[in-house]
């Protein structure tokens, strides 16, 4: 909701390119405690000439200076340790480890926005397979936008699906890129963990420079390394924690486990062989490429902007122990080599990794201007991402039993994503007198996205493929696409001075489900100039994803073998499962703003937010090894090509589905105070809080070829409810004096948990507790270009618990609290991983050399 105000302030559809807008610094310039009210925003509202103070949505907004004073050089983690309402995924199982997703009000990845100057960015290709409160995302990626290159980010907490279209339930994140005429700026920076590593350097340099007498051309550079963590220790399937072998070992796996180095008699010493590496960041290698460039002819703008994105990560998995691997009757395991004697050729075992080599390109160009009095912007946008997935430092275990020989390295085939945007947004403001005036915004959207699974080398898919991730067979592999058109019309006035208002209606149509039509009303009351009251109601839904349509794969531990069936296909209709559908969502918010003395700002906003038909993951349906088996998920297996590792003693599926609804209900506060100290100093104080709840009001049946089951087991159900804090408070300090500044951050979280099953029967409630996590940073200004900063996030080295065991369930049902078994790869640290919402690693600590010229 907004007054209009002259079309060429800000173009019409909110791209927030500006022309030669000066020194790329924002249009006010906030202090570093999060966010500022005085800048003109250009998010959730068509209307011009705007702040965030005025706003009739809940809107934050951080400039580049605030962002700068976040450790850790990575978008995600800047934006959570600075918005309440938005949490960064702190651990991914699979691929997911490699691209670490976010998201916004607890809700999905999916149904966050995100924008770069106002228009669409497309996601990433690697969808997050796995249950977490991350699955099913394939969302933007934000950890490739360089943060040097951005002037400021504007969060709209609120949902704007009918201004912006799909994908908007949760709210909108516009990143808007810097656009300087003159100087030079940049970091470098380095920093690890206090004991578990992730040794990190970046450097970035961002020049900016005119052109001509009306352009400007901007360019930013990024490179970033990060190396491994590990939190993980001995591997409990052969040790116990102490690191004695294990009981449960037979007389001949003891016997063999004690002859190799790393033990003495049965007792492993340090250093040994058996450190199971699963648990732990990803090592990667990052490069970005930006740019943002403009030119005003006089009444007409051209502009562009786009990136590119080198990415080569890789992470550990589940270590195989020495008998994984093997062609001898000795252990039991079939296949015989010619030599009798020849046991194993692998004989301390091997940790295999996944890998990808991932590139990512963005491509704007628009023109914009006035004609006849009407403003237009005109713009295209083309991204892709494609992600090469390897299997190395591993082995395929039938090829090797088969022929006793087996490539160490596959090559698993890849995904690639695509998406085409076509926008035509025109606005123009009408007086209807009494002194209002009505801004009238309309315009049109096309849109193509393709998705496509290239199938892996002839050993990746040999039977069942190398250990730990199976190349994607040829039944797997598949090229997909759909496109929609889309009509809008957004209207906004003030009435008496005081009462804003902003109405906007949405067309859509889709090629693979038809159309869609929804609205959103806004509105803001200034009661007072202390005091405003503002209240949205709207309606929207998300299209899903093609990957989540049409991903299909094999996710493998040492003990388990679960496909992931596409939700649109032959296979899971074999089940009963039918095609996905669009969710539909419908939300409103009301709060207030107030200003009860000249420097302390407050805002307080409640919200809710249902959505119907919510595409979620099923719990596992097991064919063998669970509590419940059925013989049908072996035939929708069989439909689907798959072939499953003979070892594993649990095999299955799960898919993705419209399986129930859900409610979302949450407040979030803001507050922040300017203390002047004359001569002493200047101190800002700030603080942001969010309370977030979402329970399931509704889950849908099993189809009838699952008797008895639940389409969400209690794990499924406990990461979408507990799986991430319902409170999040951040308070913050900066305080400068002459050239010395100090920050102190200190973000409390609320406590997470979820159920977890060895077999779907048996369950264990783990549990990571409130924390309180202290971020400080001490700059020093050397010289009037150069700063120098040294901190830590994270500072007393706080991490989740460790040693949580789940039940030993014997065959007979009975469980065996006395000897907990070894979960997939039973590690020091298991479940708490993935729901742990200040990370796994610890404390990092960091300094950053700043220069700016």
């Amino acid at each position: 909701g907004a007054l209009a105000a002259a079309p060429q302030e800000v173009p019409p559809g909110g791209t927030g390119t500006r022309v030669g807008s000066g020194d790329g610094t924002g249009e006010g310039q906030a202090s570093t405690t999060g966010t500022t009210d005085n800048d003109i925003i250009v998010t959730g509202t068509r209307a011009g000439g705007i702040t965030a103070a005025e706003s009739a949505t809940p809107i934050k907004v951080l400039n580049a200076e605030t962002l700068s004073h976040v450790g850790q050089p990575n978008l995600n983690q800047q934006l959570a340790q600075l918005v309440p309402s938005f949490t960064a995924e702190s651990f991914g199982g699979d691929t997911a480890n490699l691209t670490l997703s976010a998201r916004l009000r607890g809700l999905s990845p999916n149904q966050t926005l995100v924008l770069v100057n106002g228009k669409r960015r497309h996601g990433t290709a690697n969808l997050h397979v796995l249950a977490g409160p991350y699955q099913g995302s394939a969302a933007p990626d934000l950890d490739l936008i360089a943060p040097e290159s951005i002037q400021r980010i504007e969060v709209l907490e609120d949902g704007a699906a009918a201004q912006y279209g799909s994908d908007a339930i949760a709210g909108v994140i516009n990143i808007i890129l810097k656009d300087s005429t003159s100087g030079i700026d940049g970091n470098a920076t380095a920093g690890e963990y206090y004991d578990t590593g992730g040794e990190t350097y970046a450097g970035t340099l961002h020049v900016g420079t005119k052109i001509g007498a009306a352009g400007y051309f901007d360019a930013t550079g990024f490179y970033r390394y990060n190396d491994f963590t590990q939190v993980g220790g001995v591997d409990r399937r052969v040790s116990t924690p102490d690191g004695a072998l294990q009981p449960s070992l037979s007389a001949a796996q003891r016997s063999l486990y004690a002859t190799i180095p790393g033990f003495e008699g049965n007792k492993q010493i340090t250093g040994g062989k058996f450190a199971n590496r699963i648990n732990g960041n990803a090592q990667s290698y990052l490069v970005t490429g930006q740019y943002n460039t403009g030119y005003d002819f006089g009444g007409f703008k051209v502009y562009s902007f786009g990136s590119y994105s080198r990415r080569v990560a890789s992470a550990f998995e589940n270590l195989r122990v020495p008998d994984r691997v093997i062609a001898s009757p000795v252990l039991g395991v079939a296949g015989t080599l010619t030599t009798p004697g020849e046991l194993i050729p692998f004989p301390q075992g091997f940790n295999p990794r996944e890998k990808i080599k991932e590139s990512d390109f963005a491509f704007t160009g628009g023109a914009k201007g006035d004609l006849g009095g009407f403003g237009y912007d005109l713009s295209a946008t083309y991204g892709r991402d494609k992600n090469v997935i390897e299997t190395v430092d591993s082995v395929n275990r039938s090829l090797f039993v088969n022929t006793h020989a087996s490539p160490r390295n596959f090559y698993d085939g890849f995904f690639q994503a695509s998406e085409f945007t076509a926008n035509a947004d025109f606005s123009k403001p009408f007086d209807i007198g009494t002194g209002s005036m009505l801004n009238v915004a309309f315009g049109a959207e096309y849109r193509r996205n393709t998705y496509q699974i290239g199938s892996g080398d002839a050993g990746s898919i040999y039977l069942e493929g190398g250990q730990s991730y199976p190349g994607f067979r040829p039944t797997d592999a598949g090229s997909h696409r759909r496109d929609n058109a889309a009509g809008y019309i957004d209207l906004a006035t003030t009435v008496m001075d005081k009462l804003k208002v902003d109405l906007a209606g949405r067309y859509e149509h889709y090629s693979d489900f038809g159309s869609r039509v929804i609205g959103k009303g806004t509105a803001r009351y200034d009661i007072a100039p202390t005091f405003a009251i503002r209240g949205t109601v709207d309606s929207g839904f998300r299209a899903p994803t093609l990957a989540e349509e049409f991903y299909s794969a094999t996710n493998v531990s040492p003990t388990s073998a679960t496909v992931q069936l596409p939700a649109n296909s032959a296979a899971a209709k074999v089940l009963g499962f039918q095609n996905l559908r669009p969710e539909k969502s419908f939300g409103f918010s009301f709060g207030g703003v107030f200003r009860p003395l000249p420097k302390l700002a407050i805002t307080i906003d409640a919200y809710q937010t249902k959505i119907t038909d919510r595409i979620l993951g099923t719990g596992t349906f097991f064919n063998t090894g669970g509590a419940t088996n059925y013989p049908l998920v072996t035939q929708a297996i069989v439909a689907n090509g798959n072939i499953l590792d003979p070892t594993v003693v649990q095999t299955g599926i799960s898919v993705f589905t419209n399986g129930g609804d859900t409610r979302t209900r949450g407040i979030d506060a803001t507050a922040s105070y300017d203390v002047g100290l004359n001569d002493l100093g200047d101190l800002t104080l700030s603080l942001s809080a969010n309370y977030n709840k979402t329970i399931l009001t509704r889950i849908n049946a099993a189809p009838t070829g699952l008797p008895g089951a639940t389409l969400f087991d209690k794990t499924s159900q406990s990461l979408l409810i507990t799986g991430s804090p319902r409170v999040k408070v951040t308070t913050q300090g900066f305080y400068t004096y002459n050239a010395i500044s100090i920050l102190v951050r200190e973000n409390f979280y609320g406590s997470t948990s979820a159920q977890y099953s060895p077999d779907g029967g048996n369950y264990t409630l783990n549990r990571v507790g409130f924390a309180a996590i202290t971020d400080i940073e001490l700059g020093v200004k050397i010289t009037k270009a150069l700063t120098f900063s040294f901190g830590a996030n994270n500072l007393t080295n706080k991490k989740p618990p460790a040693y949580v065991l789940l039940p030993n369930v014997g065959p007979n049902g009975v469980v065996n609290v006395n000897q907990p078994i070894v979960s997939s790869g039973g590690n020091v640290y298991d479940a708490p991983l993935g729901i742990s919402p200040y990370g796994i690693n610890g404390g990092y600590y960091y300094g950053r050399l700043a220069f700016k010229f």
